[in-house]
């Protein structure tokens, strides 16, 4: 399940633009300076790695500990209709209900860092500006997460939201050297797909959960298989 989260960063990245890029477009780059304007905007995107990185990790453990008690499959399937759910929701109801305000103390400060780290161009402003951007509240993010969850281990969590992240990083790139490059009508075009393909996504985690003996794609559960092994015996 790898793959999707490198599809979901590419194609979601064009949602990344709009909701982020006003702060891609604010990095305190060197112009004047080809070479070091790229080190400086891959140290931007090593922070927003790193904390995408961090998040998968903390989730990954979570999925983890599901894992060894016996939970995964019905995890899989409960995380492939969350995400579906979440995507059919009107968002006039997210609207009408602030699910981020739990943690708005915490959301405030990140900003409030964020504002102060662009205001800088010392050899660590890019790296504090990535890395907090990655801990921004962003619908997106969150259903990589819901699927760095279902992971079976730390560090397949953590490798799930880097390469959601990495997936990210091309179109981003192209958005701070070419600012707002694409037309309304593109950009709607394609943000009506990600919708869609995260629907895909959902329904590939249940088809997973089911364990319906397809290799790769929804493998016969270890527990089934060594009761099988058993009462071949």
């Amino acid at each position: 399940m790898l793959w999707s989260a490198l599809v979901l960063g590419l194609l979601g990245s064009f949602h990344c633009v709009g909701m982020c890029g006003p702060i891609a477009f604010m990095l305190p780059v060197d112009r004047s300076n080809s070479v070091k304007k790229i080190a400086q905007i891959s140290t931007y995107h090593f922070g927003r790695l790193l904390a995408y990185s961090i998040i998968g990790l903390v989730f990954g453990l979570v999925g983890k500990s599901l894992y060894l008690f016996g939970f995964q499959q019905q995890l899989s399937i409960a995380i492939g209709v969350l995400m579906i759910v979440v995507i059919l929701t009107p968002t006039r109801i997210f609207n009408k209900y602030n699910f981020s305000k739990p943690i708005y103390k915490l959301i405030s400060k990140v900003k409030s860092g964020l504002g102060q780290a662009l205001k800088k161009k010392s050899a660590d402003t890019f790296l504090t500006i990535g890395f907090l951007n990655g801990f921004l509240p962003c619908g997106l993010v969150y259903m990589a997460v819901f699927a760095s969850l279902a992971s079976t281990s730390a560090l397949q969590g953590s490798l799930y939201m880097f390469l959601f992240g990495l997936g990210t990083v091309p179109l981003m790139t192209t958005a701070i050297y070419l600012g707002k490059f694409l037309n309304a009508n593109i950009k709607q075009r394609i943000q009506k797909a990600v919708p869609i393909f995260v629907v895909i996504i959902g329904l590939l985690f249940i088809i997973r959960g089911l364990g319906l003996g397809i290799p790769y794609l929804s493998p016969t559960p270890v527990v089934e298989m060594v009761e099988g092994e058993i009462d071949c015996d």
